[in-house]
């Protein structure tokens, strides 16, 4: 029964994985950055779940309301979103530039234009 309450750290770790493995392993930099935001997305889960209090409310104050939830998770993952969209943005404006000047966009191919 106690892996259960652990059930969104299993989830974390899950995700965290498929996002890493995509990132290490894949020679597409597109699935790389898809990757990336697969990971991203695990560390998103994380704080919000961090955030949330069992039988906490909002934090606005009201009688007889004594336990609140923390809003500082949800307002760092607001700015980490923000940030996240932007790398991805900057990552695929990069790939572009990459399939325009090596005329692809796997790795290998890359490295292997590179050295000639």
């Amino acid at each position: 029964m106690e892996l259960l309450g652990l059930f969104y750290y299993w989830v974390f770790a899950i995700v965290l994985m498929i996002g890493f493995y995509a990132v290490i392993a894949k020679r597409n930099l597109i699935k790389k950055l898809i990757g990336l935001s697969i990971f991203q997305a695990a560390v998103f889960l994380l704080y919000i779940t961090m955030g949330k209090v069992e039988g906490g409310t909002a934090p606005i104050f009201q009688d007889g309301v004594t336990l609140y939830s923390n809003p500082l998770p949800q307002v760092l993952i607001l700015t980490a979103i923000v940030v996240g969209i932007s790398t991805t943005a900057l990552g695929l404006g990069i790939v572009v530039r990459i399939k325009e000047e090596y005329g692809s966009i796997e790795e290998d191919e890359i490295q292997q234009r590179d050295r000639q």
